[in-house]
C-alpha cells in the first residue's frame, strides 16, 4: 500500500508498506529498523517480539521520544509486560500495534510535530 500525507519538511515518513517491507521516503527497507523523524537506525537486531528486552532500545532512549510505537509485524504481538513497564518508567509512552498500524500512526504523530520513534519488526 502507498501512503500519501501532507508536507513533512524533510522528515522521515512511511511512504508505503507491504508483506516484509516498509518504505521510508520512497526507499524500500526489508529489515527491522527504528525510525525517528530525523534519523533511521537500520538492521535493528531483533528476531522476535518475544526476545525483546530493554537493551534493544538503547539507541532509542537517548532521543527521549514522547512515545515509542512498536510495530510487531503482520500480527499484533505483545512483548513482556516488564519491558513495557521499564520503558514507561523513563517517562516514554509505549504503544504496541501491527507494523502497518504503527506506520500510519507514526506519520500522523510526525505531522503533529511530536517526538516519536517507530521500532519496526518486519
Amino acid at each position: 500500500m502507498k501512503l500519501h500525507l501532507a508536507n513533512f519538511n524533510q522528515q522521515n515518513i512511511f511512504s508505503g508498506y507491504g508483506d516484509g517491507y516498509v518504505m521510508i521516503n520512497k526507499v524500500r527497507h526489508e529489515q527491522n529498523l527504528i525510525v525517528f523523524p530525523d534519523e533511521i537506525i537500520e538492521q535493528w537486531p531483533v528476531e522476535s517480539v518475544a526476545e525483546l528486552n530493554l537493551a534493544h532500545f538503547d539507541h532509542v532512549l537517548p532521543h527521549k521520544p514522547e512515545i515509542i510505537l512498536l510495530g510487531t509485524g503482520a500480527q499484533l504481538s505483545f512483548p513482556d509486560y516488564a519491558l513495557m513497564a521499564k520503558v514507561i518508567q523513563f517517562g516514554i509512552g509505549f504503544e504496541v500495534m501491527d507494523t502497518q498500524a504503527a506506520c500510519r500512526t507514526y506519520n500522523i504523530l510526525v505531522e503533529e510535530d511530536r517526538r516519536v520513534a517507530a521500532a519496526i519488526i518486519l
